[in-house]
């Protein structure tokens, strides 16, 4: 027998491969399923199962191309509805794999179909189960996703989930380990650990929904206490899920092109295209084509992607470093992101070749900042989140967490100049090219942000509530 765990770090996702006696079986498989193929190819076996736990909201699943690249058969749980052939399974069914049982256990909740899947070895002993969004380590699914389509209110499914957690997974054994879709970073959960699995015992102990003593009426507001909004583009992907959707391959014939300086304008000027630039921070601050938004490949590029351009179809052209154009189109249809045009062919530096012009964001580094201290206080906004700006800030400063920030465009100043910074300049340079594409140039970037800063005389650590600075 042999587990896998597939963890893409971007979209904080755990996949799986399970295999024994030469079948195979994929959990929660991403839309770049060549991948899990590979492996299946390696280990000579045939990939006989593709379990969903749910219709998942934060990425695409590539359920329906691995079913057609092997023939396997795609399985959910109870109440799941989908436009191509799948298997939806009763609560307790069971499924052979070479020596070895999955069966399905139906824990509605998260989403009303939501399903986990109980791993029981040739002795017939129960070694791991698969939780899905119904079970993270240190946390639950939240339940407010599935409420539309369900019409159920968010009380109604966290009241699903706490029945399914004390009457379907916490009789389970202490010994077995629980292997989760999620982890720390995503926006499927608040408490998430950094940890991609662990043993139920132990998460009978630490993890805040498993309490023995918690009531019903406790889990509910526990749950949903602190939930944040989700991101826009949640609701396309359960779609897509449902659905069906193209194949990458298909996406990546029509996606990776070649555009020259003057075909990528026009993408721009003519089709509205969004420039996108998935450069390093560093080569975005040092020049770039103005009006373009950096969202770089190597930080939190899924969730950010997902969180600030709100519609899926809009078309994007790139700005990619040489080389990872693919990994960047894979990477944009793993959250259902479909309409890239294509790429600058050259670079930034083609654009420059060509006599156009670039913009740059100007920084400062701690010593430059202090010295500001002596003199001036000058107007700093910190774009990380509030859990993060409660825990120390820079004295005066004004937080607006970047997601917010296009809502509070008003509060930048427009005579004078602002400090801008996050925890380590990621953020704080997504922000800086949403500024500047709204025409705010008067600005300037704090480098390393609060980790460059923290340990300075003017940290404090009390909330300071800004207002417009204009």
């Amino acid at each position: 027998m042999k587990i896998e765990q597939i963890y893409t770090g971007c979209l904080s996702q755990g996949a799986y491969y399970i295999e024994s006696n030469g079948e195979a079986a994929i959990i929660d498989p991403l839309r770049d399923v060549d991948q899990y193929i590979e492996i299946a190819k390696k280990n000579n076996a045939r990939i006989k199962y593709v379990f969903e736990t749910h219709f998942h909201a934060d990425f695409v699943s590539g359920h329906v191309t691995l079913s057609e690249k092997t023939g396997a058969s795609i399985i959910y749980g109870p109440n799941a509805r989908t436009n191509f052939h799948s298997h939806i399974a009763k609560d307790g069914e069971v499924f052979k794999l070479g020596d070895i049982k999955i069966t399905l256990i139906h824990t509605p909740g998260h989403t009303m179909e939501s399903s986990c899947f109980l791993l029981t070895d040739k002795e017939g002993i129960d070694k791991a189960i698969f939780t899905g969004d119904t079970l993270f380590l240190g946390d639950v699914g939240r339940p407010d996703l599935a409420q539309k389509s369900d019409h159920l209110s968010s009380e109604d499914l966290a009241g699903f989930t706490y029945e399914s957690l004390r009457n379907k997974i916490m009789p389970l054994n202490d010994e077995i380990i629980i292997y989760p879709a999620h982890g720390a970073g995503s926006a499927c959960g608040k408490k998430m650990m950094k940890e991609t699995f662990d043993s139920l015992g132990n998460q009978k102990k630490i993890n805040y929904a498993l309490r023995k003593d918690m009531t019903k009426k406790e889990f509910i507001k526990e749950v949903l206490e602190g939930l944040k909004p989700p991101p826009k583009y949640f609701p396309s992907n359960v779609k897509l899920n449902k659905k069906g959707y193209d194949s990458l391959d298909i996406i990546l014939n029509r996606s990776i092109n070649e555009l020259s300086v003057s075909d990528f304008k026009k993408n721009v000027n003519t089709n509205g295209s969004l420039m996108l630039d998935v450069r390093s921070a560093e080569e975005f601050a040092k020049g770039h084509i103005p009006g373009s938004i950096f969202i770089g490949l190597d930080g939190s590029f899924a969730p950010w992607v997902g969180e600030l351009i709100k519609d899926i179809n809009h078309s994007i052209v790139l700005i990619s470093p040489k080389g990872r154009e693919k990994e960047t189109i894979t990477r944009l249809s793993r959250l259902g992101f479909d309409n890239s045009k294509g790429y600058l062919k050259g670079g930034i530096n083609s654009w420059i070749d060509s006599g156009n012009e670039i913009d740059s964001v100007f920084s400062i580094n701690k010593k430059e900042l202090e010295k500001l201290f002596i003199s001036e206080h000058p107007k700093i906004f910190d774009v990380r989140n509030e859990s993060e700006f409660d825990a120390g800030h820079i004295v005066g400063s004004c937080n607006i967490p970047l997601n917010k920030l296009n809502e509070n465009i008003e509060k930048f100043s427009t005579n004078g100049l602002n400090y801008i910074h996050c925890a380590g300049g990621y953020r704080s340079m997504i922000a800086s090219s949403i500024l500047k594409a709204r025409g705010i140039h008067n600005f300037i970037d704090i480098k390393g942000g609060y980790s460059a800063i923290s340990k300075s005389s003017i940290i404090n650590k009390t909330k300071h509530v800004c207002q417009s600075q204009n």
